[in-house]
């Protein structure tokens, strides 16, 4: 697992929360379509960082 990786990850996650909060705020839906998307790039990172794991623990 790489902590690194999570970390930017949970950062880029909260980071769309609060462009996706700002855009709903404002009316831009631009704004608000990018939160989304830094969002669900975290979750993929997430996502490959779980399969490291389970590919580590499977080796080991």
């Amino acid at each position: 697992m790489s902590t690194e990786n999570r970390v930017e990850a949970t950062a880029k996650n909260i980071e769309g929360k609060i462009q996706e909060a700002v855009g709903e705020v404002t009316g831009n839906p631009q704004d608000k379509a990018e939160g989304k998307e830094k969002q669900a790039e975290a979750q993929v990172q997430h996502s490959v960082e779980n399969v490291k794991d389970e590919i580590k623990k499977a080796i080991d």
